[in-house]
């Protein structure tokens, strides 16, 4: 009796695969990672070897760049038991294998510190001949949302629309905003409108139940961020005082200044004028003359007058007495001009003043002297 076909068939893969060598295989199966600044992260890269795998054991991690252009950048390898890690300088320090001897059949990669520039995608290859297998991961780091701030835009005043800000410093996108209240009604108003994008919480037509304490929450894939904000709605403030206030204090404030430069100028003119008034000097107008001086000058001229005369000429004279002596009465007055009498001396008395006879010398009737 002939066996079934289906065993025949059976029979003959069994004998194929008994027959068929079995090489190098990685075993890790994720593929992409996402996570926050700062963390650390395991690329993993497991695998397994045949007997037939008989040459010397290498691994390479390799940074393949988004541009196509760009060649890619071997970050960390082992290679004949040695490691080598200081290929890629914006990593050292910061990647080491996961594993310190990798030949166990574990290649993963640990990236310490994340940083947003560690964005990329890393391949790792395995290299045992005539094995060779590869594995691409896709690495996202992102950056939690920070320094977050939350602000009030418009008059807080009741029946006005009141607009309420939130916004992120730092983060990744794609950022979302929530607002929730946290004092009085829990719930927002129900005229407000929230946009999660933008941050944005506009409150219409606001009212003095709208006053509270608003909180923000900023969160991407990787974290969140808070701010909070008091709200006061107030009665509108009286407009019309506030303006005329401000005209009466512009007003009062414009009448002082004007007195000041009033008061200042006159005050300069007061010194202008006493400055004048003490130095101007006339030039026509003589210095006075003192009693001593119109006496002496007077006294002086007669003796001069008296020196030059001859004995002859002294007989028309007269002694004048010495108590007859001109007075300031005989100075000259505007518009006067006085004559004084000769008087006639004697020719004794003028020996006794101390006269000198001179001798006069006779001219002839044509001019000549004699």
């Amino acid at each position: 009796m002939e066996p079934p076909r289906f065993l025949l068939g059976v029979s003959f893969v069994l004998l194929c695969s008994a027959g068929v060598s079995r090489s190098l295989v990685i075993t890790s199966g994720e593929k992409s990672f996402e996570l926050a600044q700062g963390e650390k992260v395991t690329l993993p890269c497991t695998f397994e070897i045949s007997d037939e795998d008989q040459g010397s054991l290498d691994i390479e991690w390799v940074l393949i760049p988004a541009d196509n252009q760009k060649d890619e950048q071997i970050i960390i390898m082992y290679d004949v038991d040695r490691i080598y890690d200081n290929y890629y300088p914006a990593l050292n320090g910061r990647i080491q294998f996961t594993k310190s001897d990798p030949r166990s059949g574990d290649g993963s990669l640990d990236i310490l510190n994340l940083k947003a520039a560690d964005t990329g995608t890393y391949q790792c290859r395995v290299k045992k001949a005539p094995g060779v297998q590869s594995q691409k991961i896709k690495l996202t780091v992102l950056v939690k949302p920070a320094r977050t701030k939350c602000s009030i835009e418009g008059s807080q005043e009741i029946g006005r629309d009141i607009t309420l800000k939130c916004s992120s410093q730092e983060g990744s996108a794609l950022l979302s905003y929530d607002w929730r209240r946290v004092s009085g009604t829990q719930g927002l108003p129900a005229t407000s409108m929230l946009n999660k994008n933008t941050g944005e919480l506009v409150l219409k037509n606001a009212s003095k139940d709208y006053s509270g304490t608003y909180h923000c929450v900023a969160s991407n894939r990787v974290g969140t961020d808070e701010c909070s904000v008091e709200l006061n709605v107030t009665p509108p403030i009286n407009t019309a005082g506030v303006i005329a206030g401000a005209i009466i204090g512009t007003l009062l404030g414009l009448s002082v200044l004007a007195f000041l430069v009033f008061c200042c100028c006159k005050k300069h003119r007061e010194k202008k004028y006493e400055k004048e008034v003490h130095h101007d000097i006339r030039e026509d107008v003589p210095p006075p003359k003192s009693r001593s001086s119109t006496a002496r000058s007077y006294i002086g001229s007669n003796r001069s007058s008296l020196g030059s005369m001859s004995p002859s000429n002294m007989e028309g004279y007269t002694k004048t007495p010495y108590s007859q002596v001109p007075s300031e009465d005989f100075e000259s007055r505007p518009g006067q001009n006085p004559t004084f009498a000769p008087s006639k001396v004697a020719a004794p008395n003028l020996s006794r003043m101390g006269a000198v006879p001179v001798m006069i010398p006779a001219q002839s009737k044509d001019g000549s002297i004699v």
